[in-house]
């Protein structure tokens, strides 16, 4: 039966690569010269946002970005509720955050993470691994210390994350792109299919951009990761790394109209603010303490 399925997929996966391979060229050039909708946030962030009609790989697509510079008064964490599962609005209202994005995938009926998690130092989360093997997503990570955040690279070894030196790490994945150079995906269901997705990216002018991508609606087709991937490049990104997406994807502004929530959550299946679904972390932005 597996067998069928996967001959029955092969050919349907072929076409959509050549599809999305067909428009970005031209999808290149409409996301260069976009004229976002933006909104400085406070100094130091922008939030930007802009919905495609059609014209971004043939098809409609809606794309908020939080635009952060990197610096003293600024500062990202990863937080975790163990196994309690709670919306990102509700993680960023109860950390008193500028900002939150969903994290890094989870067990949804039991809670909890199945990707490694360290926070204020300590490890909260190891990998749940699949016959003893990493999944894609636990084959990078976003580092934090108290001077920035950054993306790291699995190194192949058994015990890499142990010796990363963030005080706050979250794995997560497919890295999408690294050292300015887009990395290699497999042609799989969960790449090609296209989803709403979350990602977090580095740029070369110190900024750090968290981008939603919405989906599952006639208004936002969603992407596949080589779409993604073609997006974060095309915003010149240096380094950028896939985050759990589907239901999950939600990008929390405080104090803004619609409960925060600035981008559209498919979970309720409909094209509002209010289809959040529960997830187990998140990463928040907040004014950095002073000591």
């Amino acid at each position: 039966m597996s067998f069928i399925r996967f001959a029955f997929r092969l050919p349907v996966l072929f076409f959509l690569l050549l599809t999305f391979g067909a428009y970005s060229q031209n999808d290149s050039i409409t996301l260069v010269n976009t004229k976002w909708n933006a909104k400085k946030i406070a100094k130091g962030f922008v939030w930007k946002q802009f919905s495609f009609r059609g014209n971004l790989f043939g098809s409609n697509q809606n794309i908020n970005i939080l635009e952060v510079r990197q610096g003293r008064k600024l500062q990202f964490e990863v937080v975790d509720n163990g196994k309690i599962l709670k919306t990102t609005s509700e993680i960023g209202k109860e950390t008193s955050a500028l900002a939150a994005l969903n994290g890094t995938f989870f067990n949804v009926k039991e809670g909890g993470s199945v990707d490694y998690i360290k926070t204020d130092g300590n490890v909260v989360h190891q990998n749940q691994l699949q016959n003893g093997a990493r999944f894609t997503h636990q084959k990078a990570a976003i580092s934090i210390s108290d001077k920035d955040l950054k993306i790291e690279k699995w190194n192949g070894t058994e015990d890499w994350e142990t010796h990363l030196n963030g005080e706050d790490i979250m794995e997560s994945g497919p890295l999408l792109v690294f050292e300015t150079k887009p990395e290699q995906l497999d042609s799989n269901a969960f790449n090609v299919t296209r989803h709403p997705r979350s990602a977090v990216a580095l740029t070369s002018k110190h900024r750090v951009l968290l981008v939603t991508v919405d989906g599952r609606h006639e208004n936002a087709a969603g992407m596949s990761l080589f779409e993604l991937r073609n997006v974060l490049r095309w915003l010149k990104s240096t380094d950028g790394i896939n985050l759990d997406g589907g239901g999950s994807t939600t990008l929390w502004i405080a104090n803004h109209p619609d409960n925060g929530v600035v981008n559209y959550p498919c979970d309720n299946k409909k094209w509002d603010h209010a289809g959040e679904r529960k997830v187990a972390n998140a990463i928040t932005l907040r004014t950095r303490q002073r000591h």
